[in-house]
Formats: structure tokens, sequence, C-alpha cells
């Protein structure tokens, strides 16, 4: 038995810190699952476990724990910002500026409840309870990179012997953060005397209003003698709206046009353009009629098939310059993009995994599908290169130092803030510099969950030995009281406020307030009782940003405050 007992008890063994590390992060996870009220803790259990193994003795070497904390925060926040990347700068549109800017607003209030908090209740003279505060403003908003960010800020202020544990204000609020921000946005209902029939009534009329830019194909007749004898390119040009004639039904013979095909009056054609705009563009063209095209495609057969764009160097081209229609003799009509089917415009830029609809010749269309790569098992295979590439850069942005004058050490964006940050550039604008960011969803997650759970397990275990001191020796009780009222006003402020002042839709305004406290949970509850894409719409649009925000900030708080 000496051997299993030298495996738990000889701390710098490889094969003791992988089992620490095992255990801690399959029962934290296993646990993780369980619900209470239909409300689980999710993978953030983790830290739990490993509070409960540093508690019992159950541990690592420092320098261990601390590589694998921090390459764990890079490897999350990277993955986090490759996600959010491509829908970072489309946030702020019309509509999204305003969500943005109540988020951002519900973030400082955060910040400020905190202050307010550590002045009334705690003691000011004792350095080390502004960064627990700091620990507990993460809990309550159930934001973990946040955490991560807080604790390599600390390091570069406070002695190596003398970082302060945050984790375990974190973990005093996150219970009550999770319960909190879904309280809340229940309150918010009630206070403002929202029906819930009636919101979704609001959603499915706004829908039926506002028709999206989305394919729309139209059977027309050309009878409009203005056009006749023009080219589709001068046609479209004339329009001002994307439009991609398909096939021409020409004195009995149907062809593929390209952008210098002539139409004809009493010429049918086939056409894909924005629904939006197909009233216009009937009203110009000519009358809608019914049409078999396929019966009368008899001179040369042809197909309609979906590629996917899996070749690296058709990456960030654009679909005007590709010449698909006068070179290659087919037209795109489709492109489909994380199962969303956006209109064939000529400014769209192709992304390795876009699937594109090709009409057109057979011979012709099989050769642009191997042009553009159409290789399942390209798409399989991670782009390994672009991680580490973005990492390097990462770190290296994040450990440039600024100086800001009043601070008592230069600016660093750190391990959390320089790889967020190129993450999201990269996601965004990666094809322009010939890198291929595309990952599989279940890639994507994978990885965003190993570095999520090594972070919870490392920061888990360090701030076991304490825990317990801290919480029922110690002002554990302060934590959790001080962590739910940062949950919970600035959400009631900022719901009532967006509710109220900017009449936002009750399912929009849930979303938007998950995403700001980037909580899942939230989001989860907010669509069990929404049929329609409100909250999901509401999270995605304010995500990004607010990720961004609470990373930055949480440096800030500790650079500024704790210095």
């Amino acid at each position: 038995m000496d051997w299993l007992i030298s495996l738990f008890t000889t701390t710098d063994s490889v094969a003791h810190i992988v089992l620490l590390y095992s255990f801690v992060i399959a029962l934290g996870v296993l646990l993780g699952k369980v619900k209470i009220g239909g409300i689980s803790l999710g993978v953030t259990f983790v830290l739990f476990m490993g509070i409960i193994a540093g508690h019992i003795g159950f541990t690592a070497p420092e320098h261990i724990m601390n590589f694998m904390q921090e390459f764990g925060l890079i490897l999350f926040v990277y993955c986090i910002g490759l996600q959010v990347g491509p829908g970072f700068f489309e946030s702020f549109r019309k509509g999204g500026v305003t969500l943005n800017i109540l988020s951002t607003v519900m973030i400082l209030l955060n910040i400020g409840v905190m202050f307010a908090c550590y002045f009334i209740f705690f003691d000011t003279s004792n350095p080390i309870n502004l960064p627990m505060m700091v620990g507990t403003l993460y809990g309550a908003v159930t934001n973990t990179p946040g955490l991560g960010a807080a604790n390599e800020a600390l390091a570069s202020v406070f002695p190596p012997n003398e970082i302060p544990q945050i984790a375990s204000g974190y973990a005093c609020a996150y219970p009550l953060g999770v319960l909190g921000i879904i309280g809340a946005t229940i309150a918010i209902r009630y206070i403002c005397g929202v029906s819930m029939e009636e919101e979704e009534k609001k959603l499915e009329e706004a829908e039926a209003e506002n028709p999206h830019a989305k394919p729309y194909k139209l059977h027309l007749q050309v009878s409009n003698v203005f056009i006749a004898g023009r080219t589709l390119m001068q046609i479209s040009e004339f329009l001002n709206r994307d439009i991609v004639c398909t096939r021409i039904l020409h004195d009995g013979s149907v062809i593929i046009p390209n952008r210098d095909s002539v139409l004809n009056v009493d010429d049918e054609i086939q056409v894909v353009c924005a629904e939006a705009d197909a009233e216009a563009i009937q009203a110009f063209i000519g009358p809608k009629i019914e049409k078999e095209w396929e019966a009368e495609d008899v001179n040369q057969p042809m197909i309609s098939k979906r590629v996917i764009v899996t070749n690296p160097r058709m990456n960030g081209k654009t679909l005007g310059k590709m010449h698909f229609s006068s070179v290659y003799g087919v037209n795109v009509t489709r492109i489909t993009r994380q199962g969303i089917d956006l209109f064939a415009s000529r400014n769209h830029h192709f992304h390795v995994g876009d699937k594109i609809m090709v009409v057109g010749p057979e011979n012709n269309v099989n050769r642009v599908a191997e042009m553009m790569g159409n290789s399942l098992k390209r798409l399989d295979a991670p782009n390994i290169a672009t991680i580490f590439i973005g990492i390097i850069v990462g770190i290296l942005f994040g450990s440039i130092p600024f100086t800001i004058p009043g601070m008592p050490v230069p600016l660093k964006l750190g391990l959390a803030g320089g790889p967020l940050i190129i993450a999201i550039i990269i996601g965004r604008y990666g094809y322009r510099m010939k890198l291929v960011t595309y990952f599989t969803t279940s890639a994507n997650m994978l990885l965003r969950e190993v570095g999520l759970v090594l972070f919870l397990a490392s920061v888990g275990i360090k701030a076991g030995a304490g825990f317990w001191d801290t919480v029922i020796h110690g002002d554990g009780l302060l934590y959790v009281l001080t962590g739910f009222l940062i949950t919970i006003i600035p959400i009631l402020i900022i719901g009532i406020i967006a509710r109220i002042r900017y009449k936002f839709n009750y399912f929009t305004i849930m979303g938007m307030l998950a995403g700001t406290c980037t909580d899942p949970p939230a989001l989860a509850y907010a669509n069990s009782v929404c049929s329609k894409e409100a909250p999901a719409v509401g999270y995605s649009t304010v995500y990004p940003l607010s990720m961004f925000l609470r990373i930055f900030t949480a440096q800030m708080i500790v650079l500024f405050c704790c210095g």
C-alpha cells in the first residue's frame, strides 16, 4: 500500500499532480450538473472542489499551479475572443448601440456598488479588503475571466508571498450571483407590469412588419422597355440593390447569365434578391410569373449544389472579384454561415466554413466546388497554428507597458487582456492576414472548457488552505451580502430604465442583462420562457463588449486602487 500512499502524498510527482487535477475537475464537473430549483452552477463547481482539495491538504507545488492557472486562462480568453470576434464590431449597429451603452453603464454601476459596500462595511486601512471585494464583484456577476484578470494584475502589485486569494470572495458571492441575476430579472417583470403574452405578441408583429434581408427567389417576365438591350450590370447599378440573376429564358433557350448578359422585352428571368427588395425589383423589371425552370432546361443540364469553402486560399476573397458568372458560367445564389442564410452580395467576404449554393452546368459547378475546397475532412482538422500564433502575439501585446500619470506601475493588458484583444481582432480580420480562424463549435468549446477548468481548479486549490477561516471566522457572510447587493442593484436600475425609458421588449432586456453578466444560466432561463430569439439576440449583442470590459476593468481596479 506504500505506493498508493506515496501517490497521494508526494506532491511534486507528475502522477500526483495529474491525479489531483483529474479528481478536482471530474468531480467538479459532475457535481456542477446537479440542479437545485432548475438551476445548476455548471463548470464553476470545479472551483469549489478545488477549495475542498486545498483545504484538506490535497495540493501541488505552487509554481506548477501557477503555470496551470495562467495557461488555462490564456486558452480560455483566447477562445472566447475567437468566438465573439466576428460579431464584436457588428454589435454597434442601430439598436445595438443603445443596448451596449446600457450594458456599459451597468458594468460601471457594479463597480460603483462594490466601492460603496467596501467603504460602508469594511476596514479601508486593511490592504487585503479591497482585493477581496474585487473577487466578490466578479463572483456577483458570475464572470470568471474577470477573476483571472484581477488575479494576474494582483501579481504585479503584491509581493509573491502576499498575493490575496480573492477566489474566496468570488466563491462566497457566486451562488447568490446566479440566483440574483435571474431573480432580479423576474422582479423587473413585476415592477414594470410586464405581460409575457403581450411581449411575445409584439415580437411576432415586429417580425411581420420588418422583413429580414434574407434570400428571396423571383420568377419575372421583362416588360420594362427601358431595360431592353441593357446588361445585368447596368440594371443592377441603376436599381442600386444587390440582385443575382440565375437564369434567363430567351427565345425558348435557357442560359446561365453573366454580368454582361443583355435582357430583352418578354425574356423570362429567375432572380435572387433580399426579401425586402423583392417588391421594388418586381415593379422595375416586370410581373411575377409561375415557371418550372427545370422543364425548360433541355439545352444544357444544370444543377444546384451546396459547396463548403474549405480552401484556405479562398479565405477573405470577395464574391464580386471571383467572377463566377463570367469565367465559370455559374452563379452563387445563397451563402450560409453559422446556420444563417445570407444574401450573396458582391461585397461578401468568404470565410472558411461558409456554405454556398452554386447554380450552373454540372461540370462548371464541380470545377467551382473543387476550387473552393468542398472537403469536410479539412474542417474537422483544427487550425492549430492560428491558435498559437495568436497566443504569441497576444502575450507580446499584453506585455507592452503603458505609462499612465497617477498609476504606481505601468499598465499592462497582461495574459488575459492581451490574448483577448488579439483574438477578437483575428476572429474579425484574420482573413486579411491569411489566417484561417475557422474552428468547429465543438473544438472551440473543448479548448475553452479545458482552459477554464484548469484555471478554476488551480485557483480553488491555492485558495483552499485559508478559505474556511475567511468564510467562518472572517468576513465571509459580508462577502455574501455585498455580493448580493452588487448583483441586484445595477440589474434593477438598468432593467427598469431599459423598459420605461427606451421601451425595449422585456425578453430583449432579459438577454441583455444575462449578456452583461456573461451568465449562461440566466440566458437559459430567458430562453425557457420565450419562444422567440429575442433573449439570444439581446445576449449576443452585448456579450462581446461586456466580456471585454469585465476583463479590462478588473485590471484597472487592481492597478489603480490596489497598487
